[in-house]
């Protein structure tokens, strides 16, 4: 596969003109004030499906063959991006997902159209979508180490600074990579100087060690409840975050949750935790970003708040 560039993040934008949704950037000054930053942040959890994995997932159907149905395997976002952008060029999704699957997600596919395969092993979830593939003589389009993939989430990048002058800082959650390497070719393809971190769970902390090791340091039995970042790096974003990414920022589950609800409480956003872990860091606050103009990313809102209105149930009852 031929390795993405900013030049294909345009690429990508155009394609999306029209179909994307053009997502807000928001502000608070409470964040402001805890973070010690001028913070604004891109709303993608107004994106289609709740998520940026639109943006890719678009880009990436819009470039394979017409009459060939597609295959993908996701627990979450990237099928629901894969479902609805095969909806709209009117061609056949097969979505791979392995358990434990959100419902809300799962919900969500289905109803977007996408044909939902479960493997009663989760191990075996790679060679399922592999065996649909040859079965189907369908196209498959990894959630992250794809090429068309990555520039259409760069696009988001590219928009919000389009949206906001003067970011010093860019921060959003790696899982694959997809997200942080389409933002680093973007913001590099417009300006080398601002710096990109990622922002990772410590319990899944493979991108990481990847990049510190120069190898693809396989996610293993990831401990964290931001279940879109339980993935390892491929080949194609590897290089790309080596190239230029400004550092990580680790982010312990306990911060995840307090960014969930300070996100809720003061922004009246709902966003998922893969979202929340970028806004962690603010909170700390990190050395870093004091005194900068950081724009972060969040990545979507796909929470399940099932129990929530469960327990609400349960108390008028």
């Amino acid at each position: 596969m031929t390795a993405p560039t900013f030049a294909d993040v345009q690429r990508a934008a155009a394609v999306l003109t029209g179909v994307a949704n053009l997502t807000p950037v928001q502000t608070s000054r409470r964040l402001d004030e805890t973070s010690k930053a001028a913070v604004f942040v891109k709303c993608e959890n107004f994106q289609r499906v709740g998520a940026f994995k639109f943006r890719g997932a678009y880009n990436a159907v819009t470039n394979r063959h017409a009459s060939k149905p597609v295959v993908a395997l996701s627990s979450g976002n990237h099928a629901q991006g894969i479902a609805l952008a095969c909806r709209i060029l009117r061609k056949r999704a097969h979505l791979v997902m392995p358990e434990p699957v959100n419902p809300v997600k799962r919900a969500a596919v289905q109803e977007y159209g996408g044909i939902v395969h479960v493997p009663a092993d989760p191990r075996e979830a790679e060679s399922c979508a592999r065996d649909l593939v040859q079965e189907l003589r369908g196209e498959w389009i990894e959630a992250f180490n794809d090429p068309h993939v990555i520039a259409g989430q760069g696009t988001a990048a590219l928009e919000l600074l389009g949206q906001v002058e003067n970011l010093d800082v860019l921060l959003a959650p790696i899982g694959g990579g997809g997200l942080v390497s389409g933002t680093c070719l973007a913001a590099h393809g417009l300006n080398p100087g601002i710096q990109v971190y990622a922002c990772e769970p410590a319990g899944a902390l493979d991108a990481l060690y990847s990049v510190q090791d120069n190898r693809i340091v396989p996610q293993e039995n990831p401990q964290t409840i931001a279940e879109g970042l339980r993935t390892s790096v491929g080949t194609l974003t590897l290089p790309v975050l080596r190239n230029h990414l400004a550092g990580f920022f680790v982010v312990e589950e306990r911060e995840i949750v307090t960014a969930m609800r300070f996100i809720y409480e003061r922004m009246k956003l709902v966003i998922e935790p893969a979202a929340a872990v970028a806004v962690a860091p603010l909170l700390r606050p990190e050395p870093a970003l004091q005194h900068k103009r950081v724009g972060v990313i969040i990545s979507g809102g796909n929470a399940d708040v099932t129990r929530y209105f469960d327990e609400l149930s349960s108390e008028m009852t």
